[in-house]
């Protein structure tokens, strides 16, 4: 440090910090204090990963930009209500997300204020929504959690392309602590998949977004779940530009679709679906009921949400349009531009 004024170097406040720099944070984060921390902030399950794996290649770049000097990862588990998340009532799915979501936030938030007074600098991004919509339809989010999560080995993942963790499978939500310091453990990959390979969500996407053979559909599902997110409300709005009046706004959009995304307005937002997480039976804590009685569980968790009449939103002549009209003829679908495309210009 270089030499203060003689003034500045007689100040209280610079003297305190001048004093506690005689005791410096360890240089090396003990792992299990951290994990401890993670656990007592409200975290099920917490590991750590180094910027320097080898997956995390990607994510880098994004997350020096995020916290200068960051050096490890703490990657944190938050089990939703399973029950809930099955439930055809999107109501009380979206409250289960929403809820630990925001669960979730306060948990790293408080895991970061410790190691700052710890004597580190570390930062918390946002868990989910709203993100970066500056860099919109680019990269909104600062870091990638379920990379992370994956790269610490809390999970793998699904083919639904959520993490599936070994005891709570698909039903959680994660968090991300960036700190600089290094840390005395870092958690291992899992050495299998937790996954059992039952295809239900295959059969319970409506929009034929996730396939057998790996493939997803990651505009489809855009489209249609986060119909009243991002570029679906985009997509709403220049409907309401294009109506000559009242009668014609309500002959291209229904009043429950109206009342739907004031509630998303008023409120979070609401996911159209999440089925594929819903009929997960990966998991330790999960499995139990899929095994005893695999009939019961097809006709108790998958049939209610493939039986629900429901509108799905799909782009003009695309796949997710044929599939959803052969699969789920009595699902009524809705043609949208999905806010992905600049409107027509008027002759």
């Amino acid at each position: 440090m270089t030499r203060l004024p003689a003034k500045l170097a007689a100040h209280p406040s610079v003297q305190a910090v001048l004093a506690r720099r005689k005791a410096s944070p360890p240089a090396v984060i003990d792992a299990a204090w951290l994990r401890e921390l993670c656990l007592a902030a409200g975290a099920d399950d917490a590991a750590v990963v180094s910027l320097d794996h080898a997956d995390l290649a990607g994510e880098r770049e994004h997350v020096l930009t995020a916290l200068p000097g960051t050096r490890a990862l703490v990657s944190m588990v938050f089990r939703m209500n399973r029950d809930n998340c099955r439930s055809p009532a999107r109501s009380v799915a979206n409250q289960e997300f929403h809820q630990t979501d925001e669960h979730a936030n306060h948990a790293a938030r408080s895991v970061t204020q410790a190691l700052q007074d710890a004597g580190h600098r570390a930062l918390n991004p946002s868990v989910g929504f709203p993100q970066e919509m500056d860099r919109y339809p680019g990269r909104i989010w600062v870091v990638a959690h379920k990379t992370v999560a994956v790269a610490a080995g809390l999970g793998v993942m699904g083919l639904h392309r959520n993490v599936i963790h070994p005891k709570f499978g698909s039903f959680v939500l994660l968090a991300t602590v960036l700190v600089d310091a290094e840390v005395s453990e870092y958690g291992q990959a899992l050495d299998y998949n937790p996954c059992i390979d039952c295809k239900l969500c295959v059969a319970a996407c409506p929009i034929g977004a996730i396939r057998k053979d790996g493939g997803f559909d990651a505009l489809g599902c855009a489209t249609h779940n986060y119909r009243e997110f991002m570029s679906g409300f985009t997509d709403w709005v220049q409907t309401v530009a294009d109506s000559a009046d009242a009668a014609d706004y309500r002959a291209r959009v229904t009043d429950s679709e109206s009342a739907s995304m004031w509630q998303s307005l008023a409120s979070p937002p609401g996911y159209k679906s999440g089925y594929c997480l819903a009929v997960c039976p990966a998991g330790e804590d999960v499995l139990g009921p899929y095994l005893d009685d695999r009939k019961s569980f097809m006709d108790t968790v998958l049939r209610p949400l493939q039986e629900k009449t429901e509108t799905l939103y799909v782009l003009p002549g695309s796949p997710a349009q044929e599939y959803a009209q052969r699969r789920f003829p009595h699902k009524p679908t809705k043609e949208v531009s999905g806010g992905w495309q600049p409107p027509a210009k008027k002759p």
